[in-house]
């Protein structure tokens, strides 16, 4: 984290491959037998096009990796929240971001509000949310 914070600061932005690799280890770890995270005939029987789906929890960390990375360290983290807007597939690029929207001192010491973002190459948002990081 840079040693000043100001409001509107972005923070710098990482990229990430989804990959079916992952998504089936993840799915066999977590013990979550749903197919639309591995079984490309399934995701297409569904209409959902042919690309399995990332699972959620994965999605949803690639803003928390950006987060943390940012920020110094997951300790760092007080509060991470979001919402999923759209479907993240196998073979997708995504970029994850923020932005700081506030500051302030509190017991826990100065903290930076963000909103934070994962974007599809196409420029679509798959998910939106907010953060809060202790900093200094």
């Amino acid at each position: 984290m840079p040693a000043e914070v100001s409001v509107g600061d972005l923070i710098p932005e990482q990229v990430f491959k989804v990959d079916i690799g992952p998504m089936k280890v993840f799915s066999v770890l977590m013990g979550d037998p749903n197919p639309i995270h591995f079984d490309p005939e399934f995701v297409r029987g569904l209409g959902l096009g042919d690309r399995p789906v990332n699972q959620g929890t994965i999605t949803m960390s690639y803003s928390v990796s950006a987060v943390v990375a940012w920020a110094g360290g997951v300790a760092r983290l007080l509060k991470f929240r979001c919402r999923f807007l759209g479907n993240v597939v196998d073979g997708d690029e995504v970029t994850a971001g923020g932005r700081v929207t506030a500051l302030e001192s509190t017991d826990a010491g100065r903290t930076a509000t963000l909103d934070v973002w994962l974007e599809r190459k196409t420029g679509e948002r798959a998910v939106e949310g907010s953060a809060v990081v202790l900093f200094g």
